[in-house]
């Protein structure tokens, strides 16, 4: 009875894993339960990663080290499934006694999970055979499963790393329209006399949010893969765009209002859902991000560069609304 109690554990344990990672590699879209394997492997591995690197000075040694999490973390959590589903067959081998013939010795747990291993990555070595009905037949299971899951890891590390280098694109060209790192005022004086231009980049930045949303939402390991040069992330072009859509919103005379407000609501968006899957709760807002010297300071840089923002007074009041 114990040992059948542990085959069927067994198949529930690779019937767990392998639902996880279909959730992960294949659904295209987001997984809201909250018990995953993959999500319990994220939030303890960062965590300590992070941690890590809380103590380590601020500097090129620690982007580096923060740059190997997504990739790592990535092949590290492949490798576990691989491990599980292994461990998973060889409980359900030695719980139902599926019948075994060995070269050498005598079959125990041990030859089960050699058996499981050798099946799932499709060696056949030969040396542990299997001989009965039960046996046969888990054997092919096994290694059908194996085999799926080996084209499915092929096929699906291609296309994460596409999603990463479109994501990069617009961020690279973003250092040369609104500094190193970029900000919203920096993006405004450098396009104070080509309004047409900025109308023309809000749109390529609405549908850039719009291709963030998707991929990071479908493979949220990308969020976690930073980008090659210093001062630039995803997180602060992101926040760059909405600041941008924020300050011509709340008026900046002959700036493209109507497309900052469809920008701004993708942006919006894209920010809202990635904090859920993310599980990253909202900050406390009431103070607001921009304190009145800081405004009345952006307020200055945007009139010395030639543009024409709204009353103090009114652009504080629309600031409040339209952030909150």
């Amino acid at each position: 009875m114990a040992r059948l109690l542990l085959g069927v554990a067994g198949a529930l344990f690779v019937l767990i894993i392998m639902w996880d990672a279909f959730e992960a590699l294949v659904l295209p879209r987001r997984v809201t339960r909250r018990l995953r394997p993959a999500r319990l492997f994220y939030r303890s591995t960062w965590w300590l990663w992070r941690t890590t690197a809380r103590r380590m000075a601020p500097g090129p040694r620690r982007e580096t080290y923060l740059s190997f999490y997504g990739p790592l973390s990535l092949l590290v959590l492949l490798t576990v499934w691989a491990m599980s589903l292994v461990i998973g067959f060889g409980m359900v081998y030695w719980g139902l006694r599926a019948s075994l013939d060995v070269a050498r010795g005598t079959p125990n747990f041990v030859t089960d999970l050699y058996m499981s291993g050798t099946t799932f990555f499709t060696l056949g070595l030969g040396d542990v055979t299997p001989s009965g009905v039960l046996a046969r037949i888990l054997t092919v299971v096994e290694a059908g499963t194996g085999f799926g899951f080996l084209a499915v890891v092929i096929g699906y590390l291609p296309v994460v790393y596409q999603g990463f280098s479109r994501r990069e694109v617009n961020i690279s060209l973003l250092d040369a329209r609104a500094g190193s790192p970029p900000s919203a005022g920096e993006l405004l004086r450098r396009h104070w006399d080509a309004m047409a231009t900025l109308e023309v980049l809000l749109q390529d930045w609405e549908r850039w949010a719009a291709e963030l949303l998707e991929s990071h939402v479908s493979y949220p390991v990308l969020s976690y893969f930073r980008s090659q040069h210093d001062n630039q992330s995803w997180l602060g072009a992101l926040t760059c765009i909405l600041d941008t859509c924020a300050l011509i919103i709340v008026g900046i005379a002959g700036a493209p209002a109507r497309q900052a407000r469809l920008t701004f609501a993708m942006a919006r968006h894209a920010a809202v859902d990635l904090a859920q899957v993310l599980g990253t709760a909202p900050a406390d807002s009431a103070s607001g991000r921009l304190p009145g010297p800081e405004l009345r300071r952006l307020r200055k840089t945007l009139i010395d560069a030639g543009l024409r923002p709204d009353t103090e007074e009114t652009a504080d009041g629309k600031l409040i609304l339209h952030t909150s």
